[in-house]
């Protein structure tokens, strides 16, 4: 009967202790459809920026978040950013485009690729249902290209240069919600450290439906990404996709 007491107060502690850990852990995996305008100019570096017409594209992200109750260890969370538009421009006569090592005249076309990976880790400074702030820094490497075609051969001629560095950045996350009805809205803001005109904000609305197992979120807002940089990775451009989205985020 003792064996038998023994093994059940083990048994009573292990699954209290498991159930302990499980409650230190949540993961958040989300992802935002955005319909966004693209602007902007861009160059070799030392060269005079050439603008271009863009066209209006589907972009999105996707991220992953672990939060944790350990004092003193940040939490992380890595969003993947696919930033892609193509543009066109018409160079006057007599002048040209030097990119890459080759010239280009007449009309020519662009790729813009923005794409880019977040790396963030931040602290819960407040969390309940009225208001929660995270506060932390991340990393935004950056890996697109920039690339000219000449419209006349069809593209056949062109020149791309590849960004593959990397941006400090300051990062906030605040929501405010209506207890008892789970609407809320919120800001996320990233605010480069290095490369002080870059920026990456969305604000917007968002409700909050509580499950057994998980929490479903449904949000609609805006974003506004501003890539103004000088000499990276050999080029300097000042670009920008902003527009509204439409995005899902699931909390286990």
């Amino acid at each position: 009967m003792k064996k038998t007491l023994i093994a059940c107060a083990l048994l009573t502690s292990l699954v209290g202790t498991s159930a302990q850990a499980a409650s230190l852990i949540g993961f958040k995996v989300g992802g935002d459809y955005w319909k966004a305008d693209t602007s902007g100019t861009f160059a070799e570096n030392g060269q005079p920026q050439q603008d271009f017409n863009y066209s209006s594209d589907a972009q999105g992200s996707v991220w992953v978040a672990v939060e944790h109750g350990i004092p003193l260890i940040p939490n992380f969370k890595i969003r993947e950013n696919s930033l892609d538009s193509s543009g066109n421009a018409s160079l006057a006569t007599g002048t040209t485009m030097s990119f890459g090592g080759k010239e280009f005249t007449g009309d020519i076309s662009s790729n813009t690729d923005l794409s880019n990976t977040d790396f963030v880790l931040y602290y819960e400074i407040l969390d309940n249902d009225l208001v929660a702030l995270d506060l932390g820094a991340a990393y935004k490497k950056m890996h697109g290209s920039f690339r000219v075609n000449d419209t006349a051969t069809n593209g056949r001629q062109n020149s791309e240069k590849e960004l593959d560095s990397g941006i400090v950045m300051a990062y906030a996350d605040a929501q405010v919600g209506v207890p008892g009805l789970g609407l809320y809205g919120f800001a996320e803001v990233m605010v480069g450290i290095d490369e002080s005109s870059v920026y990456d904000y969305s604000v917007g609305l968002g409700w909050q439906f509580d499950g057994t197992a998980l929490d479903t979120k449904v949000r609609v807002g805006y974003r506004d990404f501003s890539f103004d940089v000088n000499d990276f990775d050999g080029v300097s451009t000042n670009s920008q996709f902003k527009g509204y989205f439409a995005g899902v985020e699931l909390v286990f």
